[in-house]
């Protein structure tokens, strides 16, 4: 695996939204491959790498879902060229442990990365509902 990841690194990844979880507890995939930021990167005792990703789309949020919309200068600094818009939800993200994932491609480079002082934003927003724990897709 990549052992390269930090907070703020853009990657693809199968993201499993929690509508899905919901409609289907049994599911264990999401429907494709869209692009995420690692807003949170801790290695443990053991040298494992525990990640909370969260969901990027070109799409604004649908009701009961929190967002923050990505200023163009982000889309480009997270390589996002093909969005003319873009969000990055904040309500909820995918939990995984980078030296066990069986999502995460091996050898995968970030395509970006996003300015710090934009991701202070998005973990200012994020704090509240990873302190809720109410949100959390675990991908283990």
């Amino acid at each position: 695996m990549n052992d390269g990841f930090r907070r703020g690194d853009i990657i693809s990844y199968p993201y499993l939204w929690q509508w899905q979880v919901e409609e289907n507890p049994d599911r264990e995939h999401g429907e494709k491959d869209r692009p995420v930021c690692m807003i949170l990167t801790i290695t443990d005792k053991q040298g494992l790498t525990h990640l909370l990703l969260l969901p990027i789309s070109s799409k604004p949020p649908f009701e009961g879902q929190d967002a923050i919309e990505i200023p163009g200068l982000e889309l480009r600094r997270a390589k996002l060229a093909g969005y003319e818009r873009g969000w990055i939800t904040v309500s909820e993200c995918n939990y995984d442990v980078l030296e066990r994932s069986y999502y995460l491609a091996y050898g995968q480079k970030p395509v970006g990365r996003f300015s710090n002082a934009f991701l202070e934003k998005v973990r200012q927003a994020f704090a509240p509902f990873l302190a809720a724990g109410s949100a959390k897709v675990n991908r283990t």
